[in-house]
C-alpha cells in the first residue's frame, strides 16, 4: 500500500475513515504534542500560566491547516459538508458533536457524493 502523505493532509478532496481519523491525526498529534511540552519543560520554554511552550505552540500552529483538511474529509465520509467543522465554535457541545460525530460513527456505506469509500 502507498500512502500519499500530501493527499491526505493537504488536499480536502475525498474521503477519510475513522481508522485513518485516529491513527493518522490524532494519535500523532496527541504523542508529538506530549513529546513537544516534555521537551519545553526540559529546556526552559514552558510558560506555566499560559499552559504552552515555545515547541508545542509552534507545532499546534503548523498543524492548524492539516488537521482542518482532514476534519473536512472525514465530514466527507459522513456524507456531511466540510463547513460542519465550524461546529467547533460552538463551545463545548461543538467540540463533543464533532468527537462524537468524527471519532465514533461510521462513514456512509458505498460511494457518496464526495467519492468511494476509502479502504485502510
Amino acid at each position: 500500500m502507498n500512502f500519499d502523505w500530501k493527499q491526505f493532509y493537504f488536499s480536502p478532496d475525498g474521503r477519510v475513515n475513522r481508522q485513518q481519523w485516529w491513527l493518522r491525526l490524532i494519535l500523532p498529534v496527541f504523542v508529538i504534542s506530549i513529546v513537544l511540552t516534555i521537551i519545553d519543560l526540559a529546556i526552559g520554554t514552558f510558560n506555566r500560566e499560559q499552559g504552552i511552550g515555545l515547541l508545542d505552540g509552534i507545532f499546534s500552529l503548523a498543524v492548524i491547516y492539516p488537521s482542518i483538511i482532514v476534519y473536512i474529509k472525514r465530514w466527507h465520509d459522513r456524507d456531511k459538508s466540510g463547513w460542519w467543522t465550524l461546529i467547533l465554535l460552538i463551545p463545548i457541545v461543538g467540540a463533543i458533536w464533532m468527537l462524537i460525530e468524527q471519532g465514533f460513527l461510521a462513514g456512509t456505506p458505498g460511494p457518496n457524493r464526495f467519492g468511494p469509500p476509502v479502504t485502510a
